[in-house]
């Protein structure tokens, strides 16, 4: 696969989510998207509102980083976050539920969230892959789906568990189809792991050293 630099940032989520992140910290994040020219930048909702130039959608988390909230608050996390102006919200589903095969109640907890999240607006669903088998992956996968999930992710980046794999991303896309889109998300520092998840099937990616992944190995020019 070839892509251009120009290409390859407009799959990207430029992402900033750690505690310790401030308004300048964000401020600065959206002035480097801005640079890079990359899809979103993705914030935590207490960052909120926040200000970007045309053209830069703005993401924010959802019940991160655990997914142990009730739906309840999840949704209602997620509906403040679109009042205040988030295009869309990745939210984290309940593992455990996940892990148990309790895909009912992973599907009725994305459901919830997709009724705060207005029509207009995605939703994505985080089922941190790295810590569920295959067929946990492909459950929580079809249980998002069902609910009217816009994209499946794979994982948080704060799981000890681990993030993104090629593995997993083929598994959810196999899953999905060209129904939904794929996000991963979670250890992707380098070009070529990039474009290893697109070419298995994501259409998103979750990145918060992005500079580095689009300076390649040198190349400014495509990859």
């Amino acid at each position: 696969m070839t892509l251009s630099r120009t290409q390859l940032a407009q799959f990207v989520d430029h992402t900033l989510l750690k505690p310790e992140a401030t308004p300048a910290d964000v401020e600065a994040l959206i002035a480097e998207a801005a640079d890079l020219g990359v899809f979103s930048v993705c914030v935590s909702p207490s960052m909120l509102p926040v200000t970007v130039p045309e053209g830069l959608a703005v993401a924010v988390v959802c019940g991160f980083p655990s997914g142990k909230h009730h739906s309840s608050i999840k949704a209602a996390e997620a509906a403040m976050s679109i009042a205040q102006g988030a295009d869309e919200v990745d939210m984290v589903i309940d593992i455990a539920a996940a892990r148990e095969g309790r895909f009912d109640e992973v599907q009725a907890d994305v459901a919830a969230v997709r009724k705060a999240v207005p029509e207009g607006a995605i939703l994505k669903v985080i089922i941190e892959s790295a810590a569920l088998s295959d067929e946990g992956i492909v459950g929580a996968c079809q249980a998002a789906e069902a609910a009217g999930a816009d994209f499946v992710k794979t994982s948080t980046g704060f799981h000890p568990a681990g993030g993104a794999t090629v593995e997993a991303v083929r598994l959810m896309r196999e899953t999905v189809g060209d129904r939904l889109g794929v996000k991963a998300s979670g250890g992707i520092r380098t070009a070529e792991d990039a474009l290893a998840m697109i070419d298995a099937g994501a259409t998103r990616l979750g990145l918060s050293g992005t500079r580095a992944v689009l300076d390649g190995t040198g190349s400014t020019d495509s990859y």
